[in-house]
């Protein structure tokens, strides 16, 4: 597919594991409110939802019989990429992140590049009331928290997603990760077309602004090549600035209340994932970018296929 013809893939990931209830109302839990709201931005026009599981109270969850649930629903009712995380909640361990990939199979999974001192502790202090006691727990026990994911870590991961025929997506919190990959790569771990995901914004990773996010382009296309693939994970309010930005440099958009709750610079909560999908549509459109429908992003990505996943 040559740059002129290069469509936008958009990923909607629906609910994370890191914001809570008391942040917004709108924050999709359980089995019922994950999987409807992924049905609805696959509806809106995303070509991929990425998945995190979530307990009826929000507590996020490894539970396989949870995630299953979510996943079958999805399919029965949409032709979308369904990408799932093993990155998981942080405090899991790496056996409860990666037992997903056996379980489905997954088309696409998201594949973490290297370890961080992963800190959301600073969310607690928003939370004036929670409406459920895990949640200011949970988040400052992220003080201490290491997201470990070694190279043996990470030589597991990528050895489970080949042999599930799964297509890893690259989670780079940091530059140096860039050539985690390249490792890997030049191991003969991971075969091209390779996909990245670049995440600033995390404490304990990159900050995110306009010259971080050329300087990861600039060294993932020195790297990889001008045609790699890649898009960006952008949190707060200024989410679709950073997204277009994303799109300007060559690569695809990620919107999602994983990311950011809100639907304006205003601080206006966004009331769903479908809110964000359509206006990060309507702008590219505006700007006479095309959208990939699911099975255009499946061939940009060379995944699998729907009708080869364990769900």
């Amino acid at each position: 597919m040559s740059k002129k013809s290069k469509k936008i893939i958009v990923t909607a990931a629906v609910t994370g594991g890191i914001h809570t209830p008391s942040m917004t109302p709108y924050l999709p839990c359980g089995v019922e409110g994950i999987s409807k709201a992924a049905i609805k931005a696959a509806n809106a026009g995303a070509s991929i939802v990425h998945i995190h599981a979530r307990e009826d109270n929000g507590k996020p969850t490894s539970d396989l019989e949870t995630i299953g649930k979510i996943l079958k629903k999805i399919k029965e009712n949409s032709d979308v990429i369904i990408g799932i995380t093993t990155g998981g909640a942080l405090g899991m361990t790496l056996e409860e992140r990666l037992a997903v990939i056996p379980a489905f199979k997954p088309e696409i999974a998201s594949f973490n590049s290297g370890s961080i001192n992963f800190n959301i502790s600073e969310m607690a202090k928003s939370i004036k009331e929670p409406k459920y006691d895990w949640e200011v727990p949970f988040l400052t026990s992220t003080k201490k928290n290491v997201f470990s994911n070694t190279f043996e870590e990470m030589e597991r991961c990528i050895e489970i997603m080949n042999d599930a025929g799964t297509v890893p997506e690259f989670e780079i919190f940091d530059f140096g990760q860039i050539h985690n990959i390249k490792y890997l790569f030049d191991k003969g771990l991971i075969k091209k077309p390779l996909y990245f995901q670049f995440v600033p914004s995390v404490l304990g990773g990159i900050p995110l602004n306009p010259d971080n996010v050329w300087y990861f382009v600039n060294q993932l296309k020195k790297t990889f090549g001008e045609d790699v693939n890649f898009s960006m994970v952008s949190a707060g309010r200024r989410i679709f600035r950073y997204e277009v930005l994303s799109a300007i440099l060559g690569g695809n958009v990620r919107v999602g209340l994983e990311d950011s709750l809100y639907i304006n610079v205003s601080g206006e909560l966004a009331t769903s994932n479908s809110q964000q999908v359509e206006k990060i549509i309507n702008i590219l459109k505006m700007l006479d970018y095309e959208i990939a429908t699911p099975d255009e992003a499946r061939e940009i990505l060379n995944t699998k296929g729907k009708i080869n996943v364990n769900f």
